[in-house]
């Protein structure tokens, strides 16, 4: 019994010296805490700082690509297609054939149309030569009428001749005379009929241009790839008819890309054209693509919309506008292709 007592009374004895350096312990371990939180927003803060020092920066950007419609300047059925949708292609890869056979058809015939132009000219050629040969008689004819008639007029002063003669002499010489001016028209109208000769006559040059129409119509049977890029939106086939004008997909060009990005108009102070950037696509956020500022919008994205705001009617609230700046890509990667209308998250370098 009187171990138990001196055990019990042992007892506060010993606890008492653990319970202060637990208690010491824990306010030690509050103030580290609030310690590291304030060294972790104390460097938040710098780097913060840092940031909006170094960066003017946005996540409301938007992947841009120059985008090619592909239209047929003929009309016609489809007869072969040589890609599919999202298929890479080159500058001049086949897209798609529309059915040549009228247009071989219309280049045969413009062929025979020149063909018979050059005769047309060829047989004008021989009308102008032959008017201009009757115009010759014609001239030696009217030289012999007049030295007869000068010859009947001293004959008649000699009294050889009668008057009557001497007057039939004078009626030849105004016949002839008058057949070589009608012969003369008739070579003015031949060579007006003729024009120019050979290829420079201007039918022969109308019939070239109709052949050379209906050669480049029989060329564009075969539609090609304007550039390098992705097929896109690709829902033709043999058999559909495509007419002159009219979309029918599109090539997405992979030789230049540039970011829409959509600052605030506070912020528009520190951007300018030739200022470097950091682009990140929320595609890839583990690559860093790299920009230059090409040229800041005229307006804001409301400016142009079709139904901008009005803001001197009603109720009106402040809001700060966007404006689109243009960045391009100075580094697109193959391996990681730039999608259009994917988002970016966008860093301006400031200057200076």
């Amino acid at each position: 019994m009187a171990s138990s007592a001196i055990d019990d009374s042992a007892t506060p004895a010993h606890s008492a010296p653990v319970l202060v350096p637990h208690r010491l312990g824990r306010k030690q371990l509050k103030w580290i805490i609030a310690g590291i939180v304030l060294v972790v927003l104390a460097i938040a803060a710098i780097a913060y700082w840092r940031e909006i020092s170094r960066y003017v920066s946005t996540d409301d950007g938007y992947v841009q690509a120059n985008q090619v419609e592909v239209t047929a300047q003929i009309s016609g059925p489809v007869i072969k297609v040589y890609v599919r949708d999202q298929q890479a292609v080159k500058v001049g890869d086949p897209l798609f054939d529309i059915d040549p056979a009228n247009y071989e058809l219309a280049l045969q015939k413009a062929q025979a149309q020149l063909e018979l132009a050059r005769q047309s000219v060829s047989q004008e050629s021989a009308s102008v030569a032959s008017a201009q040969a009757l115009l010759a008689q014609r001239r030696a004819e009217a030289a012999n009428a007049r030295r007869n008639w000068n010859r009947n007029q001293e004959l008649m002063r000699s009294g050889f001749v009668s008057p009557q003669g001497a007057e039939n002499s004078r009626t030849e010489l105004a016949t002839a005379e008058a057949a070589v001016k009608a012969a003369e028209a008739n070579v003015a109208q031949a060579k007006s009929a003729l024009g120019r000769l050979g290829d420079q006559n201007a039918n022969v040059q109308s019939a070239i241009t109709a052949v050379r129409q209906a050669q480049l119509d029989l060329e564009r049977t075969r539609l090609t790839s304007p550039v390098n890029g992705v097929v896109a939106n690709l829902t033709l086939q043999p058999g559909n008819t495509v007419q002159p004008g009219v979309p029918v997909f599109v090539v997405i060009s992979d030789e230049e890309y540039w970011i829409d990005a959509n600052f605030k108009e506070t912020e528009l102070v520190d951007i300018h054209p030739g200022q470097k950037a950091i682009i990140s696509s929320d595609v890839y956020p583990d690559r860093v693509f790299h920009g230059v500022v090409e040229s800041l919008s005229g307006g804001s994205g409301t400016a142009f919309s079709l139904l901008p705001p009005q803001n001197a009617t009603g109720n009106w609230v402040k809001v700060t506008q966007r404006v689109p700046v243009r960045i391009k890509v100075e580094d697109p990667d193959p391996q990681h292709p730039l999608r259009i209308g994917t988002t970016a998250t966008v860093k301006v370098v400031k200057s200076g």
